[in-house]
């Protein structure tokens, strides 16, 4: 008796783990934003366009998905990492790094109104990034010498759900900024509350993760030989289990974003893809 119990909940944790998430409507190329080395930095609020870089975080262009027409907002270093947005979509804050006279790595961030074309420089030669950030969140997650830190109503603590001696990368606050995704090197992705409670592993292969809504991650399952890479693919995950490959095995894509209805990423000769999902 005790073995076909066993039995039926091992049958029944495989369902759920390869339950479908998403309904993949459609897979599109944009054609607009595909060129060399292209590769996705984010995706709207309201996924009306997306913000491209290159491989090395070099430049930062935005595309709008209906006209397809593609602006530029900054040739500089290091501008299409982590580039955060408002929630209205209306702002985004990012960095130009650059080389000062003393040869040490700076930063300049700056907040950019995408309706009004402008920007502004929040604060100028910064060594690190604990200034990029939404510019209306209310708590605040810095993920900085793969250290993380959360500040909420001016307190600012720090957070290690694995402990002191691992490298937290690719970290972000939920949409209800009630939970932090996060990934440990060799060790895997993680969700856990704000305050690094309740620490959840959703998967060891789970890379450049990213909130589609409070309960559904997306992100990347690469793989390599040690000096390129050689196959990966889109993934979908839920906080209660689920798993969902959501590209084809010919495809190598990467670097996922998602706003509601719309997973977008880039693969590894350059093209960006769409995909509608429901």
């Amino acid at each position: 008796m005790r073995k076909t119990i066993l039995l039926v909940a091992a049958c029944v944790v495989s369902m759920l783990a390869t339950a479908q998430i998403f309904e993949v409507v459609s897979v599109q190329e944009l054609a607009g934003a595909s060129f060399e080395d292209a590769r996705v930095a984010g995706i709207s609020p309201k996924g009306d366009y997306i913000l491209m870089t290159n491989g090395a975080n070099q430049g930062l262009k935005r595309y709008d998905i209906a006209s397809g027409v593609m602006t530029k907002l900054t040739d500089a270093e290091g501008a299409g990492f982590n580039v955060q947005f408002s929630r209205d979509g209306q702002e985004i804050i990012f960095r130009e790094r650059f080389t000062g006279a003393d040869k040490l790595r700076y930063n300049n961030i700056i907040r950019a109104n995408i309706g009004a074309n402008t920007k502004k420089v929040l604060a100028k030669d910064q060594v690190n990034n604990d200034m990029l950030v939404s510019p209306d969140a209310k708590v605040v997650l810095t993920n900085s010498e793969c250290k993380m830190y959360i500040t909420k109503n001016g307190k600012k603590i720090h957070i290690a759900p694995q402990g002191d001696e691992v490298n937290y990368i690719w970290a972000s606050l939920s949409p209800n900024q009630k939970k932090i995704l996060y990934y440990v090197s060799e060790m895997g992705c993680f969700v856990c509350n704000i305050d690094g409670s309740n620490s959840q592993l959703i998967g060891v292969d789970c890379r450049a993760p990213q909130w589609y809504d409070n309960n559904t991650i997306v992100s990347m399952n690469d793989q390599d030989d040690g000096h390129f890479t050689t196959a990966s693919a889109i993934m979908a995950y839920t906080l209660d289990g689920k798993v969902q490959t959501l590209t084809s095995p010919d495809m190598i894509a990467m670097y996922p974003f998602a706003a509601e209805g719309k997973v977008v990423f880039s693969t590894l000769q350059g093209k960006t893809y769409l995909l509608q999902v429901k």
